[in-house]
C-alpha cells in the first residue's frame, strides 16, 4: 500500500466473529430447550440463504428488526414443511438472540492479526448488527480491547453500504478516509460500500465468491499481514 494507513476498520460478523459456527451451535441449543426435533444440518442449509436474503432486505430498509428475526425462522420452517406455532417461533427468535453469544468462536488468525495490527494502527469496527448483541460478541470473544471505536447501524439509523455508515464511523474514529481501510466479507456492504466513498477496502473472501474487477482480496485473515 503506497499511502500511509493510520486506521483500519473491520466488519464483525463473518469477518472476525465466526457467525455461522456460533449460530449453528445456538440453534442446536435452543431447539433442545424448546423440544423441537429436527435435523440440524437440514435446517441450517435452508436457513442460511434465507437469513442472508433477510439481511439484504434489512440493509435496504425493506424489513425491520422484528420482521427479520421472525421471518427468517418462519420461512425456514415452511420450506422444511415443519409446522411450528407462531408463539413458539417468536420465543425461538428471542431465545436465539439471548443465547447467540453463549458461543464465541472467532475465525482462525483473528487474534494473531489483531496483535500484529494493534501497535501500528487504530482499529475500529463497523457493523450492521444490533448494538447490544455486537458489544456482547466483542467482549465474550475477548477482542473488544483491540478496538478504539465501534459503529453499529442502530447508532447511525442506516446500514452499510449506505455512505452515512462509513462517514459516521470515520468521524467517530477521527480518521480520514484517505488514510483508512475497510476489511469485510460482504462484497456489496463492506467492499463496494467503502470504495464508493473513496475508502480503500480488502475483501475477506473466505466463501470464495467470484469477484470481478480490481478488488484487493484474501481468503484467510493472516494474508492481510502482507497487505498492511
Amino acid at each position: 500500500m503506497s499511502h500511509n494507513i493510520t486506521d483500519v476498520f473491520f466488519d464483525l460478523d463473518h469477518t472476525l466473529w465466526d457467525f455461522d459456527k456460533n449460530s449453528s451451535l445456538t440453534f442446536e441449543m435452543i431447539f433442545k430447550m424448546n423440544d423441537i426435533s429436527l435435523n440440524l444440518n437440514d435446517f441450517i442449509s435452508i436457513y442460511e440463504p434465507i437469513n442472508l436474503k433477510y439481511w439484504k432486505l434489512y440493509r435496504e430498509e425493506k424489513v425491520d428488526k422484528v420482521s427479520l428475526r421472525y421471518g427468517r425462522l418462519s420461512d425456514a420452517f415452511k420450506a422444511l414443511n415443519i409446522t411450528i406455532e407462531d408463539v413458539v417461533i417468536n420465543k425461538l427468535a428471542v431465545d436465539y438472540i439471548t443465547y447467540l453469544t453463549s458461543y464465541n468462536h472467532i475465525f482462525e488468525g483473528t487474534i494473531e492479526l489483531l496483535e500484529y495490527l494493534k501497535p501500528k494502527y487504530n482499529l475500529h469496527i463497523i457493523t450492521n448488527g444490533f448494538g447490544e448483541a455486537q458489544q456482547r460478541k466483542l467482549e465474550k470473544s475477548n477482542i473488544s480491547h483491540y478496538f478504539k471505536t465501534v459503529t453499529n447501524s442502530e447508532m447511525v439509523g442506516v446500514k452499510k453500504p449506505n455512505p452515512k455508515m462509513f462517514h459516521f464511523a470515520l468521524e467517530l474514529a477521527k480518521a480520514k478516509k484517505e488514510s483508512s481501510i475497510m476489511i469485510g466479507d460482504n462484497y456489496e456492504a463492506d467492499v463496494l460500500g467503502a470504495l464508493n466513498i473513496g475508502l480503500d477496502a480488502i475483501c475477506f473472501n473466505y466463501h470464495k465468491t467470484v469477484i470481478t474487477g480490481n478488488v484487493k482480496q484474501v481468503n484467510t485473515l493472516l494474508e492481510i499481514k502482507s497487505l498492511l
